[in-house]
């Protein structure tokens, strides 16, 4: 391993390497992590570029990160998010509804979240709580779920006739994967406050919650607000990939001299379809 004294003098990349070859330090972990963070730098750069255009051209821009829990959703916003000019861009994380909230038309607490024009709004969970969490979890009567799916592609029309651009991305994981990151998050102190009852209730709920997903994509994918299944077992691939996806929807000023590709790997970002194979069935 590397000692302080080693690190001291080290300014560049390539005397690390040539350090880990001296010292026969395995390199595949340590080359893969430096790549990663080089495209993150690169992606993180161009979504600093992409939230100027937005401001400059005052598009809305709303992106969706749903999936079971311990998917990454968090870790993939803020990296999004991280270099980001606070004051044109949210991140949106809302408590379980207030008694007032809860006597109010379903979606209002999300309309008022909804971006300003010039914005990108980044939603930590969404209005598809109703779709999943709820009904798996019984937090929600079978009435105001039925209703919830028929007002939702409806609402979402309205938002895309409006000129909201929305994005909604599900993060799949295995279900092995997400036993081992809820064992990770109860061992290390930093993380640990992730963990909660609920979550240790998914892996017991598991095959419910695959049935209410699949009946939120059947009925909720349609071609002005399509879901967007990102492979997240690898968290850091998923980060970069579903970066990728929105970069390349826009066509924003300095796309073309990009230092890295904005094209998506189409084994990790795919949109839905019906007889799609999914890891987290």
């Amino acid at each position: 391993m590397f000692t302080s004294e080693d690190l001291k003098n080290i300014s560049k990349r390539s005397q690390l390497m040539s350090l880990a070859e001296q010292k026969a330090v395995p390199l595949a972990g340590i080359t893969q992590y430096l790549r990663y963070e080089e495209e993150l730098r690169h992606l993180q750069g161009e979504l600093v570029n992409l939230q100027q255009w937005v401001a400059k051209k005052n598009l809305r821009v709303a992106v969706l990160f749903e999936g079971r829990d311990a998917a990454g959703k968090g870790g993939a916003i803020k990296r999004f998010a991280e270099h980001l000019n606070p004051r044109s861009m949210r991140v949106v994380a809302l408590n379980k509804p207030t008694d007032v909230e809860k006597g109010q038309w379903y979606f209002r607490r999300y309309v008022k979240q909804l971006p300003n024009p010039g914005e990108i709004a980044f939603f930590d969970r969404s209005w598809y709580n109703r779709a999943v969490v709820e009904p798996v979890m019984g937090f929600c009567s079978k009435k105001q779920y039925q209703k919830f799916m028929v007002q939702v592609p409806e609402f979402e029309h309205m938002l895309y006739e409006d000129g909201l651009i929305l994005f909604k991305f599900w993060f799949s994981i295995s279900k092995s994967q997400q036993k081992k990151r809820f064992n990770d998050r109860l061992k290390n102190p930093l993380k640990i406050w992730k963990f909660s009852p609920v979550d240790l209730k998914g892996q017991d709920l598991w095959d419910k919650y695959t049935h209410y997903k699949e009946q939120m994509f059947s009925k909720t994918h349609n071609a002005f607000s399509p879901w967007i299944i990102v492979q997240a077992n690898d968290k850091k691939t998923a980060r970069l990939e579903s970066m990728r996806y929105v970069l390349s929807k826009f066509d924003y000023t300095g796309k073309s001299q990009a230092k890295t590709t904005l094209i998506p790997d189409p084994n990790i970002v795919l949109r839905y379809y019906r007889h799609m194979e999914q890891i987290d069935i």
